[in-house]
């Protein structure tokens, strides 16, 4: 990501849940303001400990710009926590 924004945004996300290498699968968010992004490819995909929550992060792309979305796997929500732009 270049020129990136670090955020703290809660975002509705629409994913498919299944089995397998990659059993959660982010489709799209809406973000606060209505804003609705459509995913068109997922980068990297890992899970992080904060605290004691596992998180499971996503980059992803919409095309135009860079994203990264963490889901609470405790919490169950989900947050934008970065936007850039594409190179």
């Amino acid at each position: 990501m270049n020129d990136e924004t670090f955020l703290n945004e809660r975002v509705r996300v629409i994913a498919t849940f299944g089995k397998g290498l990659n059993p959660c699968v982010p489709l799209r968010f809406k973000r606060a303001s209505g804003r609705e992004v459509t995913i068109t490819e997922i980068g990297l995909r890992h899970p992080t400990v904060k605290g004691k929550r596992t998180v499971h992060v996503f980059d992803v792309t919409d095309g135009q710009a860079d994203y990264r979305i963490e889901l609470d796997s405790e919490r169950l929500t989900w947050m934008l926590t970065r936007e850039g732009d594409r190179l």
